[in-house]
C-alpha cells in the first residue's frame, strides 16, 4: 500500500489547525501536540521545516506561539510536503538516472500517477481543508486519525 510519509501528513493536519485559528492569537507547540495528538518534539521538528519554508512564523514572549506565515488559501497542500518531506515523487523510478527508464513498460503508469498526486496537493489549499475541518467540527465527524 502507497503511504504518504508520516511528517508530510502531520504538517497538513498542524497546518490546517492553524487555519483553523488563523483569526485567533499564536498557539504554542504544546496546544498543537494536544490537539493534533502528535509528540510536542515532533511538532516542533515538523514547525522548524514549515517555518524555514515561510509557511508559518513564530512569535516570542508571554503571548508568543506559531501562526500561519500568511493566508491559509494561498498555501497548498503541495507547499507543504515539499516543506516538510522535500521532493517528492510517486515512485523513485520516474528521476531520469533509473537505469530501465527508457524500456520500462510500468514508467507512464507511475508518471500518471504523480502527476495526478501532484495536480491534487497543488490544487488542494489550506483553506479550503480548514472550512472543511469548520464544517465536520460542526457536525461532529471531524477526526484526524491515521
Amino acid at each position: 500500500m502507497l503511504r504518504l510519509p508520516t511528517k508530510g501528513r502531520y504538517a497538513t493536519r498542524i497546518m490546517v489547525y492553524l487555519a483553523r485559528g488563523q483569526e485567533s492569537p499564536p498557539v504554542t507547540k504544546q496546544e498543537i501536540a494536544d490537539a493534533e495528538e502528535i509528540s510536542p518534539d515532533y511538532v516542533e521538528q515538523i514547525l522548524t521545516k514549515l517555518k524555514a519554508a515561510g509557511l508559518v512564523r513564530s512569535h516570542r514572549g508571554a503571548k508568543g506561539g506559531f501562526s500561519l506565515a500568511r493566508d491559509a488559501g494561498a498555501i497548498t497542500v503541495a507547499d507543504v510536503l515539499q516543506a516538510a518531506e522535500g521532493p517528492f515523487s510517486f515512485a523513485p523510478c520516474l528521476s531520469d538516472s533509473c537505469r530501465r527508464a527508457a524500456r520500462c513498460v510500468t514508467r507512464p503508469l507511475w508518471r500518471r500517477a504523480d502527476e495526478a498526486l501532484r495536480k491534487i496537493f497543488s490544487e488542494t489549499t489550506i483553506g479550503e481543508m480548514a472550512e472543511e475541518a469548520r464544517k465536520m467540527l460542526l457536525e461532529g465527524a471531524l477526526t484526524f486519525e491515521i
